[in-house]
C-alpha cells in the first residue's frame, strides 16, 4: 500500500466515528420520517394498521388549501425576516467592530438574545403584547386598539419582532468573523486614493463580506422556514390558522390529528424546501467561477 493511500485510510477511519455520527442524528430519522411518509398511519383509526399508500400522502398535500396558505405565511415571513436581520446584523457588526473601548462587553450586551432560549424570548414579546398588561400593547394602542396577539393581520408584528430581536445578534456575530478576516491594509490603500466611507464599504467591505453573507442567509432562510416555537407559544397559529406556518401545521397533524403518514409527509415538504432555497442561495452567492 502506498503512503498516499495509507494516508487516506487512515483519514476515512478518523472520520467514521463523525460520519457514524451524523448518519445517526440526521440520516437514520430523515429516512424513517421518509419512510412514515409513505404509509397510511392515523391514530384515531389504528383498526387500519400502517398500509403502504406510496405518495398518496404527498398528492393529498398538494391539494390542501391549508398547507398552501401555511406555506405562504412561511414564505412572507422568511421574506420580511431575513432581510431585516441581515441589514441590521451588518450595522450590528460594523458598530462592534468599530468600538475601541468596551468592545468585550459590548458584545455581551449585544449576544444576550440570542443566547435566551426561544421560548423564553417569546414569552418575554407575548408578555409585552398582551392586550390588558403588555407594555407595547398599551403604548401601541392609539395606532391599534384592537388585541394584537388575536388580531389575524397585527398578530405578525410581536412575531416578525421577537424572531428579529433573537436571530440579528446571532447574524452579526458571523459577520464580525467576515470583517475582522478583511486585511485593513486594502481600506487604507483606498483611503489613501480618497476613498470615502461609503465608497469603501460598498467597493472593499460589502464584496469581501460575501463569503460570511452567504453563510448567514442560509442559516436564517433554513431557520426561518423551520419557524415553530415562536409562533407557537405568541399564537398557536391563531386566530384560526391566520399565523400558522408549515412547521406548526405539521406538529398539528402529527401531535393533535395524530395522522403520523400525513405529518410525516409534511415533514418531508419542510425539509425539501428548506433544501432546495438552501442550494438556490449557494448557486446565486458563490462567485460565477465556484458554480457547478
Amino acid at each position: 500500500m502506498t503512503g498516499a493511500a495509507a494516508e487516506r485510510r487512515l483519514a476515512w477511519m478518523l472520520l467514521a466515528p463523525a460520519l457514524a455520527l451524523l448518519a445517526a442524528i440526521a440520516v437514520l430519522p430523515l429516512a424513517l420520517t421518509l419512510w412514515e411518509s409513505l404509509h397510511l398511519h392515523d391514530l384515531r383509526m389504528p383498526w387500519l394498521g400502517q398500509p403502504f399508500v406510496g405518495l398518496d400522502n404527498f398528492v393529498e398535500a398538494i391539494g390542501d388549501g391549508r398547507l398552501r396558505t401555511a406555506v405562504l405565511h412561511t414564505v412572507v415571513f422568511a421574506a420580511i425576516t431575513v432581510p431585516l436581520e441581515i441589514v441590521l446584523g451588518v450595522a450590528l457588526a460594523l458598530g462592534l467592530d468599530w468600538l475601541v473601548r468596551g468592545r468585550a462587553l459590548a458584545r455581551i450586551v449585544v449576544l444576550l438574545p440570542w443566547g435566551l432560549p426561544t421560548v423564553v424570548s417569546a414569552l418575554v414579546w407575548r408578555f409585552m403584547f398582551e392586550t390588558d398588561t403588555g407594555v407595547l400593547a398599551r403604548l401601541l394602542s392609539p395606532l391599534a386598539p384592537r388585541a394584537w396577539l388575536s388580531d389575524p393581520v397585527l398578530a405578525w408584528v410581536p412575531i416578525i419582532l421577537g424572531d428579529t430581536w433573537k436571530s440579528t445578534p446571532f447574524v452579526a456575530l458571523l459577520l464580525l468573523a467576515g470583517l475582522q478576516s478583511i486585511d485593513p491594509a486594502l481600506h487604507e490603500a483606498a483611503r489613501t486614493d480618497g476613498a470615502g466611507g461609503w465608497r469603501r464599504f460598498w467597493s472593499i467591505t460589502l464584496p469581501l463580506l460575501r463569503p460570511a453573507l452567504v453563510v448567514a442567509l442560509v442559516f436564517r432562510t433554513l431557520d426561518a422556514f423551520r419557524v415553530f416555537d415562536l409562533v407557537f407559544v405568541l399564537t398557536g397559529g391563531g386566530t384560526g390558522t391566520a399565523t400558522e406556518v408549515i412547521s406548526l401545521y405539521a406538529f398539528t397533524s402529527l401531535m393533535q390529528d395524530l395522522r403520523f403518514g400525513y405529518g410525516a409527509a409534511l415533514s418531508v415538504i419542510t425539509f425539501a424546501l428548506t433544501f432546495s432555497l438552501a442550494v438556490a442561495y449557494i448557486r446565486m452567492l458563490a462567485p460565477a467561477g465556484e458554480r457547478a
